[in-house]
């Protein structure tokens, strides 16, 4: 704990744990999170506060232990804290918005994008849209599939990633 503040209350580290479990869920939908960090991600939410039969077994497992039993276990934890497994759609819209601010941020490049399968996201809003529509298959592919030079796309890319990030969530649990 810093100097000068107060330690959190009881229920609001229990709040947080458990807003932060529910990002976890959906960023493990989002393929963000492997199964393996599941384990140790369990023990943190635990110290959050979160305490439930099946997030305590699950923080004493390996991360080598089968993967579809730590998903089973972690889906175990989620529904005994009262959260679900979001749909695997909204989960991609989700970690579309972090990837547009990161790549705002400097933390990724628009041939990271193109390299990792964003194309394929189902976008539903228009912001989303405009933004999926500027990612193409393959950084190759820019001037062939966009119709942009590589001056024009990142530019393009960076003001449609603005209008993601500004635009309102999709919907709350991510």
């Amino acid at each position: 704990m810093r100097a000068g503040r107060p330690a959190p209350e009881p229920e609001a580290a229990l709040s947080q744990g458990l807003v932060s479990l529910g990002e976890v869920a959906c960023r493990y939908q989002a393929d963000e999170i492997r199964p393996e960090e599941l384990p140790m991600i369990a023990a943190e939410a635990l110290a959050a506060g979160v305490d439930t039969p099946a997030l305590c077994e699950l923080a004493g497992w390996p991360r080598n232990a089968d993967a579809r039993d730590i998903r089973d276990a972690f889906v175990q934890a989620l529904a005994e804290a009262g959260i679900g497994l979001p749909d695997r759609a909204l989960a991609r819209r989700h970690a579309l918005r972090r990837m547009a601010a990161r790549l705002i941020g400097g933390e990724v490049t628009p041939a990271e994008l193109a390299a990792d399968g964003w194309w394929e996201t189902e976008a539903e809003t228009e912001p989303e849209r405009s933004f999926v529509s500027l990612i193409p298959q393959c950084v190759c592919c820019v001037e062939y599939t966009l119709g942009l030079d590589e001056r024009t796309w990142p530019a393009r890319l960076r003001n449609a990633a603005v209008a993601l990030a500004s635009a309102p969530p999709v919907a709350p649990g991510c």
